[in-house]
């Protein structure tokens, strides 16, 4: 495989300076590019835009400032790294504060330099990599992606897209576990105006209390133990966007307290810290508990909820909503087969009855978790019974005292006669025709695994090759592809 190999662009008008740049980058493993004006700087960079600039900042035919503007407005991304004189550091800091990664100034030791730039292509590469997720993230995470068939999330995805788009600053999304509320919280990220700002998530159950309070208001150096430098919060580093707080109701009183406060001053403290820091973050909190209940317990403040819940979202159980099973679970068997190069085409429809009927208390997240599994264990084209989960898939499977035999041509049931508990079928007074039964049996058995005879052998209670010698011998034809 072809490594790739970052190309540098080095500009300077002293010949000397760029001979020794070049040398030394290419040392390094780098692709080198010259340019002695900035016009020429221009022109090579319009070529081909390099991954990045190292640019004198003065020029003969203009300022290196001048050139970077109109690089970043073609290119924003591509780090500068400007090169100065003691005379135009000036310049230079003004550069860095219109997006210059860094500055260097002569006399300069070139091995500092190369440090930099590997510096900042891997800054560069970090943030090439957080703006393609966000990118994806801002196509996967909107109203539109929803599998919305029933009345009632259709209502949710109207009510989300309208929030989204609003002034909203605090948003409490109330559902059973796995209804979907973590998808609820980044589609009222990225529908918003906020969508290029950070989204930040943390499940308050997933840490102690003293380090849920230091993940979230960040700490200053020294403040306990373990704090050996200062480090920024989530409130602080989400500024400007989206703070998603799941599971809201398992937080400490102690830490309510300190949450209400930021939610109604926009300011904290670090833990440890003496100054004041505000903030404009959109809160998402979510929980899966009657915070009314939580409140009259005493083990949820009554302020605090009525602060969060301004604007409450509640996400209905997927039971309550049993239109949205089928586009679901037929969503899911498509993202699993893409992911593990699977050839699963679908459900069968004993399999979708299952699914529909089935009470879902896990919700989304468990139905997605049964769709997972059975696309990865199956060896057939379409899903049957057999591939769901036993809790789901014995509702399917009739015991051996009830077992139920499909109506056949020509067998009338005996009036009053119960089938018989170890064949669930009786023998009416005029006989039956057994070829028949067979031949019929054996084509139900058929088109309920759509062909599929390995299924077929499954249904009827025998291996495969008898399957295949009865499907010679009735003459069933089924299509070479479904048949397999």
């Amino acid at each position: 495989m072809e490594t790739v190999t970052a190309r540098i662009l080095v500009v300077d008008d002293e010949r000397m300076v760029r001979w020794g740049l070049r040398q030394a980058l290419e040392k390094a493993g780098y692709l080198v590019e010259e340019a002695s004006t900035g016009a020429e700087a221009l022109e090579a960079f319009g070529r081909e835009t390099p991954d990045m600039v190292l640019l004198d900042y003065k020029l003969p035919d203009r300022t290196g400032l001048d050139v970077m503007r109109t690089m970043r407005k073609a290119a924003p991304r591509v780090p500068v790294l400007m090169i100065t004189a003691h005379a135009s550091i000036g310049g230079a800091v003004e550069a860095m504060k219109e997006g210059a990664y860094d500055y260097v100034s002569k006399p300069f030791e070139v091995d500092d330099v190369i440090q930099t730039v590997a510096r900042a292509l891997e800054t560069s590469r970090l943030r090439e990599e957080i703006a393609r997720q966000r990118e994806e993230d801002m196509k996967v995470y909107r109203v539109q992606t929803f599998v919305a068939e029933s009345p009632a999330m259709k209502d949710v995805a109207r009510i989300v897209e309208r929030i989204a788009k609003s002034e909203a600053s605090t948003i409490l999304l109330l559902g059973e576990s796995g209804v979907g509320k973590g998808l609820i919280a980044r589609a009222l990220h990225y529908e918003g105006a906020a969508c290029e700002r950070p989204f930040m998530h943390i499940t308050c159950t997933a840490l102690p209390e003293t380090l849920l309070e230091s993940e979230l208001f960040g700490h200053e150096k020294g403040s306990f133990t373990d704090a050996k430098a200062q480090k920024k919060g989530l409130f602080e580093l989400a500024d400007g966007g989206t703070v998603f707080l799941d599971e809201i109701g398992d937080i400490s009183l102690a830490l309510q307290g300190k949450l209400l406060r930021f939610l109604e001053e926009k300011t904290f403290r670090r833990v440890g810290g003496t100054r004041d820091l505000h903030v404009s973050v959109r809160i998402i909190a979510a929980t899966n508990k009657d915070l009314e209940k939580e409140v009259e317990a005493g083990r949820f403040r009554r302020d605090l909820y009525f602060r969060l819940r301004v604007i409450p979202i509640v996400i209905p159980p997927l039971r309550d909503r049993r239109e949205d099973v089928l586009p679901l679970a037929r969503t899911f068997v498509q993202h699993f087969d893409t992911e593990f190069h699977k050839n699963v085409r679908g459900l069968e429809p004993t399999a979708e009855e299952l699914l529909v009927a089935y009470a879902w208390p896990g919700n989304v997240r468990e139905l997605r978790n049964a769709i997972e599994r059975a696309v990865l264990l199956s060896e057939d084209p379409w899903l049957g019974v057999d591939d769901l989960p036993a809790e789901i898939a014995a509702r399917g499977r009739p015991s051996a005292a009830t077992t139920v035999v499909a109506p056949v041509p020509g067998v009338t049931p005996v009036p009053g006669v119960e089938a018989a508990s170890t064949t669930g079928f009786t023998l009416p007074p005029g006989g039956v025709n057994f070829e028949e039964l067979e031949r019929d049996l054996l084509r139900q058995a058929l088109e309920r695994s759509r062909g599929n005879r390995t299924r077929a052998a499954r249904l009827l209670g025998m291996n495969r090759d008898r399957v295949r010698y009865r499907i010679q011998k009735f003459g069933l034809d089924f299509e070479p592809e479904t048949a397999q």
